[in-house]
C-alpha cells in the first residue's frame, strides 16, 4: 500500500474523531490546551489500537478467506465509509457540558468517545490483514494524524462552533469508500 494511501485511510478514520473534537470545543466556555492535547491523545491512540486488533484477527482468518479478500476489503471500507455518510447527514442535537452532562475531556467520557470513534478503524485494520500489509506504518500514521486532527479539531470547535463537524464526517466516508473501490478495481485489474 501507498503512503499516500496510508495517509488518505488515516485522514478518511481520522474525521470521527475531528467531528467529536470540533463538538467538544464548541461545548466549552473556555479552551485550555491540556485538554486538547488530552483528547488528541485518546483518540489518536485507540485509532493506532483498533487497526492492530483487527489486523491481529485477520490474520488469524486468512487462509479461510483469501480468495475474497479483496471483496471482504471493497465491503468493510464501503460500509464504513457509508455509516460515516449517513452519520454525518443525521441530525445530531447537541447539549452544553454541566451538572446533568459530563463535559467531554473528562476521562471517563473521553474513553467512550475514543472508543466510539475508532471501531470504524478496526474494520481497517482487518482489511490491512487481508491486503498482506504490514501494520507499523498505517498504524503511526492513523494515530499521529488522527492526534494532530482531533487538537485542530478542538481549537477549531472553541473558534467556529459546528459549521466544519458534519462536512468533515461526510468527507472521510467519500475517502474510505473511493479506496475501496480502488482496493476492488485494483484486483480485478480494472486499473
Amino acid at each position: 500500500m501507498k503512503v499516500f494511501e496510508v495517509l488518505l485511510i488515516a485522514l478518511g478514520l481520522s474525521m470521527d474523531a475531528f467531528a467529536v473534537a470540533v463538538a467538544s470545543g464548541a461545548a466549552m466556555k473556555r479552551l485550555r490546551l491540556p485538554d486538547a492535547l488530552k483528547m488528541g491523545l485518546f483518540f489518536g491512540g485507540f485509532q493506532a489500537l483498533m487497526p492492530v486488533l483487527g489486523w491481529a484477527a485477520g490474520l488469524s482468518m486468512k487462509d479461510a478467506i483469501s480468495g475474497w479478500d479483496h471483496w471482504i476489503a471493497f465491503t468493510l471500507l464501503s460500509l464504513v465509509g457509508g455509516k460515516m455518510l449517513y452519520e454525518s447527514f443525521r441530525f445530531k442535537e447537541e447539549e452544553d457540558c454541566g451538572a446533568e452532562k459530563p463535559c467531554p475531556f473528562d476521562t471517563g467520557t473521553l474513553t467512550v468517545l475514543a472508543i466510539a470513534t475508532s471501531i470504524d478503524a478496526l474494520a481497517v485494520g482487518l482489511t490491512f490483514s487481508m491486503l498482506r500489509v504490514s501494520i507499523i506504518a498505517p498504524v503511526l500514521t492513523i494515530g499521529l494524524v488522527t492526534f494532530a486532527m482531533s487538537v485542530a479539531g478542538v481549537k477549531l470547535g472553541s473558534k467556529c462552533g459546528h459549521f466544519f463537524e458534519h462536512r468533515m464526517e461526510a468527507a472521510g466516508g467519500f475517502i474510505l469508500i473511493a479506496i475501496g473501490f480502488k482496493v476492488l478495481a485494483g484486483h480485478l485489474g480494472l486499473f
